[in-house]
């Protein structure tokens, strides 16, 4: 009987393995995004836009990480928006940027987008939009708050120490 039920285990994991298409996971109504648009595709520019993200995600970390809702958080990128076209006009500065920049918070268009596996639906979102130079490149984005990016952003990987397991190999060498 311990066979049967093993099997049909197997069976049901060895299904769900291979069925893998990608879900869409909704990112809650109050929420505001960070999307940074890069000049063009070129490696310099695309680089220029990671280096501003981040200058931006750190800065916004710090802004509202203590806020209690999302009418807190606009207030308080509302308040700092000259400080935030500061840290960019200074990042653009640092890399020997001549590029122009816009920043806008408000709602901005956002294409589809399938990131490890999830589904993110194209659509108009409430967000913190900077646009360098034409911004005509590959964009990158995250979601402020709730702090989904930032949170990503502190995830570290320790790869060294970690272990893997077969999980149905695990199951056969302990019920056969």
């Amino acid at each position: 009987m311990k066979k049967y039920i093993l099997i049909g285990l197997i069976s049901v994991l060895f299904f769900q393995a291979f069925n893998t298409k990608s879900t869409n996971v909704l990112i809650p109504e109050e929420a505001i995004r960070l999307r940074v648009l890069a000049n063009s595709n070129n490696g310099e520019d695309q680089q220029l836009k990671m280096e501003v993200s981040e200058v931006l995600q750190s800065k916004l970390y710090t802004l509202l990480k203590d806020t209690k809702g999302i009418n807190e958080a606009r207030k308080e990128i509302h308040s700092h928006l000259p400080n935030l076209r500061t840290k960019v006009a200074t990042t653009l500065q640092q890399q020997n940027s001549s590029l122009s920049f816009q920043l806008d918070y408000g709602i901005h268009y956002f294409p589809k987008k399938v990131y490890k596996g999830i589904t993110y639906p194209e659509g108009n979102y409430e967000s913190l939009l900077v646009t360098l130079g034409k911004g005509e490149g590959e964009n990158w984005w995250c979601v402020l708050f709730p702090p989904l990016c930032i949170m990503e952003a502190e995830e570290k990987e320790d790869t060294e120490n970690t272990e893997y397991k077969f999980f149905i190999q695990e199951l056969i060498e302990k019920y056969l």
